[in-house]
């Protein structure tokens, strides 16, 4: 028998179809994780609309709206901030005067009525 003859662009060819067959692995795996996150997209949302309808529900229920509730926990947290800075600079100052080199001196003890 003869050998058969291999043209050059032969093994070119075979490349070219691994490599085709290879990215259209990538292209359906692609493909298969865009499917999911659309997926996970459309519940999210539906979670998203859930909430919405039921904060809609509470807010027709309660007297005191969901948006004025937060509005005053941002103000209570306003408040209990600057409460802890006004703390933070009391103790910052008493710490800075405690240990100030001019108040470690020996000073005489006041004198009293009985000496």
């Amino acid at each position: 028998m003869p050998a058969k003859k291999i043209s050059p662009s032969e093994p070119l060819i075979d490349e070219l179809i691994k490599h085709n067959v290879a990215l259209e692995k990538v292209s359906l795996e692609l493909l298969e994780s865009m499917n999911k996150m659309t997926r996970r997209m459309d519940r999210m949302l539906s979670l998203f609309e859930e909430a919405a309808k039921n904060i809609e529900r509470a807010e027709k229920l309660d007297e005191k709206p969901l948006a004025k509730q937060i509005s005053d926990l941002v103000e209570q947290n306003k408040t209990i901030a600057r409460g802890l800075i006004l703390i933070e600079r009391f103790v910052r100052d008493k710490t800075t005067i405690g240990f100030n080199p001019t108040n470690l001196q020996s000073k005489p003890l006041p004198k009293t009525e009985l000496e």
